[in-house]
């Protein structure tokens, strides 16, 4: 199984807002990069992933599911030829994080100094390695088998 990092200014979409969308989810729409894109690509329904506030607490405080496998951006402009070129996952909530995992603990930690977030903040649809989401989830007091599935 493959793990991810999904990230959100919470003035945009929070993790309440995540939450509040239920089971059935929400697409991760908007990604505008090509690199982002294809990780999307390449979720699998099941995969889990960190829900991360960007620009306003940049921290991580939930758990989320890949529930839809991806699929056109309904908010993307319709291409020239009608072929998509963006396409997003759709999310659903699994957990929170009791403990939220500050970006500023996660480049202090060398278990953590190769993961995407610590090395290209930027990207908003990265991946993260099975020991960088067990790192994480016991730092943020998440159960392991809630997490995992």
């Amino acid at each position: 199984m493959a793990f991810w990092l999904f990230k959100s200014e919470p003035a945009t979409w929070s993790w309440d807002h995540q939450k509040r969308a239920g089971a059935k989810g929400q697409e991760w729409d908007g990604v505008r990069n090509y690199q982002a894109r294809n990780f999307m690509r390449a979720m699998k329904t099941g995969e889990r992933g960190f829900f991360y506030h960007s620009n306003d607490g940049k921290e991580i405080v939930g758990i989320v599911e890949v529930v839809g496998e991806v699929h056109p951006d309904s908010t993307a402009p319709p291409s020239k030829d009608g072929v998509a070129i963006w396409e997003c996952v759709d999310l659903a909530a699994v957990t929170d994080v009791p403990r939220p995992v500050s970006l500023e603990t996660i480049k202090a930690d060398p278990r953590l100094k190769d993961m995407v977030l610590a090395t290209n903040s930027r990207l908003s649809v990265q991946p993260v390695t099975e020991a960088e989401f067990r790192t994480i989830c016991e730092m943020g007091g998440v159960d392991l088998s809630e997490a995992l599935g």
